[in-house]
């Protein structure tokens, strides 16, 4: 489906001269490069695969799952979101090899449909990459809590919890400080700490247990706690589980200046990523519902996270508590890459003058060349996002559907402008050919659908407590883009080459 570039070509070039060809191109494209290009094409790829962790995704909201369509939505819909997202990540990864900038989705929108286009993918993919990080992390204290339980009879309220999430968030922060080096290694780590961990998972639950699930209820049960009556709206609620899963996988692109070879690297790593985790996800979640031994005690566990129930019921306390530990360390490795993604976003997007204190969050350190500041400022945000989770049981809901609306169609606009370009764009060395038309429309279609899905409410009646929130985060940024755009749009732009004196000028002010 996709070519290569050919012989002669970096790609089969030595390691420093496909690096020197990647530098010049930045240059071609409007940049002085200023971070290190430390990352090989399996760095890149994990750290995909790590932000889509789908011993994150999968396992936090499998609570979520077991009451909007139980089972049979959360096998089938992982099926077929993940065909679609398939079809978005490999119309993604061709605008990423002509466009490998940190910038990523927004650089691609404004040179292939202008400012506005570019400003407003930005802040997009912005709130989606921080809602990534709140959601993530706060998944991750949620099943620190859930092992505390377990261990030493902890009991998890909303403010633990938020304090276990800030402590995360600070440790992301400082493995992101030490440089993208250490950010690769621990991205390359995760990789087989996730496909091991769901081996002995799904392993496990099939054969310690003495009882298991049946197939027609792993694959048929429908089960519907949401309030609503209409069965379809509750499964179209329900792919929430996937399509929050499968995102994040623009990492590969916002970590494409610090890769080697990156116009081929980054689109490979964003398409391998997706469908690596297609196959270890739908094992996974069928291994754990095989092991359900209660359903509703599952739902109502005292651990307050359903999957710690259906490894204490399955497995003892000892092999859930060991389990546990496996999903929060992935869990943590998805955190952490995810800041590092979240970061060269908040970088790139400041280096184009489009957030207020820009000078300030485009700083790079001159020890690591790491955007220090752009990392603090990620976690910082994240903090903020799940404040609500302290005031509402739902919230978690809501800044996983933050994730998704915010990130999801900044996916599909640099898409839908390749399509509209149509003989004007010009594919870098890695392309669909004749297959990206029929794949590029079906990703925009698919997008636009789940963009709607997930700003509707989530449980009914719709209250105070129950509203889905992501809506109101998504119009507060459009309103915030729109406001600051007849602040900034003098000095916001992508530069169309680099080498003017004040491009010069500001990126030596930028390395501290």
């Amino acid at each position: 489906m996709s070519r290569t570039a050919a012989p002669t070509d970096a790609i089969r070039k030595p390691p420093q001269a496909a690096a020197q060809d990647e530098e010049a191109r930045l240059r071609e494209l409007g940049y002085q490069p200023v971070l290190a290009r430390r990352m090989g094409g399996f760095g890149n790829f994990a750290i995909s695969f790590s932000v889509i962790s789908v011993l994150s995704g999968c396992m936090t909201l499998y609570g979520f799952g077991m009451g909007t369509g139980g089972p049979a939505v959360m096998l089938w819909g992982w099926v077929g979101v993940g065909l679609f997202v398939l079809c978005v990540g490999l119309a993604l990864a061709e605008v990423t090899s002509a466009y490998p900038t940190s910038g990523a989705l927004y650089y691609m929108a404004d040179r292939l449909g202008g400012r506005r286009w570019g400003w407003y993918t930005g802040w997009l993919n912005l709130l989606g990459l921080l809602g990534a990080i709140a959601g993530i992390d706060y998944g991750a204290a949620l099943f620190t809590g859930a092992f505390l339980n377990l261990q030493w009879g902890f009991e998890p309220t909303a403010g633990s919890t938020f304090l276990i999430f800030l402590a995360i968030l600070l440790l992301h922060a400082l493995l992101n400080l030490f440089g993208v080096r250490l950010v690769s290694v621990l991205n390359s780590i995760s990789v087989w700490w996730h496909l091991t961990g769901v081996a002995v998972i799904v392993g496990a639950l099939a054969f310690v247990p003495d009882r298991h699930q049946s197939a027609g209820f792993v694959f048929t049960e429908f089960v519907n706690d949401t309030g609503w009556a209409n069965p379809f709206y509750v499964a179209a609620i329900g792919l929430l589980l996937a399509q929050y899963t499968f995102s994040g996988y623009d990492a590969s692109a916002h970590l494409s200046e610090e890769t080697s070879n990156a116009s081929v690297a980054a689109a490979k790593g964003i398409v391998r990523a997706i469908w690596v985790s297609w196959i270890a996800g739908f094992a996974l979640l069928a291994g754990l519902s095989f092991a359900i031994q209660d359903y509703t005690a599952t739902q109502n566990s005292a651990t307050g996270v359903p999957p710690a129930q259906i490894f204490l019921d399955a497995l003892g306390t000892g092999g859930a508590t060991a389990l546990l530990l496996v999903v929060i360390v992935a869990q943590l490795f998805c955190g952490n890459a995810e800041v590092a993604a979240a970061s060269r976003m908040v970088f790139a997007f400041s280096r184009d003058n489009a957030l207020p204190g820009s000078a300030i969050w485009r700083k790079v350190s001159g020890r690591t060349q790491t955007p220090v500041p752009a990392v603090w400022l990620a976690v910082a945000v994240a903090a903020l996002l799940a404040l609500p989770s302290l005031y509402s049981a739902t919230a978690y809901g809501a800044v996983t559907a933050i994730n998704v609306i915010g990130i999801t169609p900044a996916y599909a606009i640099p898409i839908y402008l390749r399509l509209r370009a149509g003989d004007r764009f010009t594919p870098g060395p890695w392309s669909l050919g004749r297959w990206s038309k029929p794949i590029g429309w079906t990703a925009v279609v698919w997008v636009a659908i789940v963009t709607v899905l997930f700003c509707l409410p989530q449980k009914a009646p719709v209250t105070v407590d129950t509203m889905n929130y992501a809506v109101i985060a998504l119009a507060v940024v459009l309103v915030l883009a729109s406001v600051w755009w007849y602040v900034a749009r003098r000095s916001y732009g992508t530069p169309t080459a680099y080498g003017t004196a004040r491009e010069e000028a500001e990126i030596s002010e930028g390395i501290v």
